[in-house]
């Protein structure tokens, strides 16, 4: 329900060529309390007067020398695009009023006047249409919200796991809580991780450490994307991304290598720029996984099983500004690279691995 002192606040248009009869309506809507009130005696006005101030309610006569009320009524339609106009209109004559229901007008009064009648529907209509216009900001705020509140979800998950937890808006709480977890028979894990990132953060403010991982991450957002992979989290300094998941590709590897070559690139760019130059290495390997969304707050997409920490180690073992890749990864490779054979190391956890630096990417 619209409050009376909101009503009585609403923008009134009172048209009619008779002066006399605007001086009446001016008076009694002034003596119920409306106060902002205008008047016009040149139905020519009428459109421009409401293209400018956007009238809550429109007294409008029919029977005008100049242009009649139908006339004004199809200039006012060319403004109110939905069909409805905010006109209460006004005549003596008894076949008039239905054609102007059908025209688009929301109701109408007799002439002569009777002051309830008028004062009763002029409420009315304000109470109806304030209402309205009131549920339509609350709808267009909703729709607001929701697509902030989407467009939050796909940034923080992949769009086919947000398009499924949307789903289950409509399930029980039980269901919503539930995991969502897939397995992969394979995909192929970046990690990639700033050389001396503890010595540099000790030797700047914090606001410019957080410029600078945040200058290189999205680089690598934005590579992440163009590529294909699927950025997992980022740790400290260190960046993860994985391709083959929750989409299946058979390109998988050829993604991570392209993306680390991109990112290499970067690098390359940001330290041309930028009066802290930096370096990271890169580690990729490829195998089985399991990847989705568990516990029931804070939801993040991650990826569990032995190629993740094979990847890490990838990383960790490797040589600033290089790439190295495991044996699996290698071999699962379809487009040409230009591929070092590092050869045997050691790596902690694994045992001795046969590993590869990527180098370029092929012709």
């Amino acid at each position: 329900m619209i409050h009376t002192s909101n009503i009585l606040k609403a923008k009134l248009l009172i048209v009619d060529d008779q002066a006399a009869n605007v001086l009446l309506l001016e008076r009694l809507l002034r003596s119920a309390g409306y106060s902002v009130i205008t008047s016009t005696q040149n139905p020519t006005e009428v459109s421009d007067l409401h293209r400018q101030n956007r009238y809550d309610l429109i007294l409008l006569d029919l029977n005008m020398p100049q242009m009649d009320g139908f006339q004004v009524m199809e200039g006012l339609q060319a403004i109110e695009t939905d069909g409805t106009l905010p006109v209460l209109v006004i005549t003596a004559q008894p076949n008039e009023k239905l054609r102007a229901l059908k025209v688009g007008a929301l109701d109408f009064v007799s002439k002569p006047f009777d002051i309830a009648e008028v004062l009763a529907r002029v409420k009315n209509l304000l109470q109806v249409r304030l209402l309205n216009l009131e549920t339509q900001k609350l709808y267009e705020q909703v729709l607001v919200e929701q697509e902030l509140s989407e467009m939050l979800l796909h940034n923080v998950l992949p769009q086919a796991i947000a398009e499924r937890l949307k789903g289950r808006s409509r399930l029980t709480a039980d269901h919503l809580n539930q995991a969502i977890v897939d397995s992969y028979a394979n995909v192929t894990v970046l990690f990639a991780d700033i050389v001396g990132f503890t010595t540099f953060s000790q030797g700047v403010s914090p606001e410019v450490l957080v410029g600078v991982l945040n200058d290189l991450f999205t680089r690598f957002d934005h590579i992440a994307e163009h590529r294909g992979l699927e950025k997992i989290k980022t740790i400290g300094d260190c960046y993860m991304a994985a391709a083959g998941l929750p989409v299946v590709v058979t390109d998988h590897a050829d993604r991570a290598a392209h993306m680390s070559l991109d990112m290499l690139d970067a690098i390359e760019d940001f330290n041309a720029k930028s009066p802290y130059p930096l370096n990271i290495r890169i580690g990729i390997s490829t195998g089985a996984a399991v990847a989705g969304v568990i516990g029931k707050s804070k939801f993040l997409y991650d990826l569990w099983g032995d190629v993740v920490n094979t990847a890490s180690r990838m990383e960790s073992h490797g040589l600033a500004g290089r790439i190295q890749m495991s044996g699996a990864t290698h071999q699962a490779l379809t487009q040409s690279f230009e591929l070092e054979h590092r050869g045997v190391i050691d790596v902690k956890g694994k045992g001795e691995m046969s590993t590869w630096f990527l180098n370029k990417a092929g012709h």
